[in-house]
């Protein structure tokens, strides 16, 4: 079953959420400029998050009862650009978890226009505190780990 919201869908265990290119997306020539897909990507990976039961708000709540100081941060990226988006575009944002370790979970991403693929990411995303990298706390960790199965 799915349900479709502001902040997306699940659907085959892949999060699709929509995003309308519009004028702020685009460079001088009118295409998405590179740096708009990350911000794309960063509000599907949060959305995503949150439709899996993660509210981002109770979670840093939890978390910080855990572990004080902490946080998420990309610790790294591996970006695909293929097609280019342009204004008006109406893209599906995908994003879906590959593995989930002990300090860290990797997602995959796609943008896609109708069926063609546009860009493809894997992310790596660490979990911190006081600057140093820490297990991801359990409910987080079984939540994103639920999604692989």
């Amino acid at each position: 079953m799915s349900v479709k919201t502001l902040d997306g869908e699940i659907r085959d265990g892949r999060h699709h959420m929509q995003i309308r290119v519009y004028y702020e997306d685009t460079d001088f020539s009118g295409i998405v400029y590179h740096a708009s897909y990350l911000r794309f990507m960063e509000r599907g990976r949060t959305n995503h998050l949150r439709l899996m039961g993660a509210e981002q708000h109770t979670l840093f709540e939890q978390a910080h009862d855990e572990t004080p100081g902490f946080a998420f941060v990309v610790r790294s990226m591996q970006i695909d650009f293929l097609k280019p988006a342009r204004m008006d575009d109406v893209l599906d944002v995908v994003t879906w978890p590959v593995a989930v370790k002990g300090a860290s979970i990797t997602l995959a991403q796609e943008v896609r226009r109708d069926h063609q693929l546009l860009v493809k990411a894997e992310v790596r995303v660490a979990f911190i505190s006081e600057g140093r990298a820490q297990p991801i706390p359990k409910s987080l960790r079984e939540l994103m780990k639920a999604d692989l199965e």
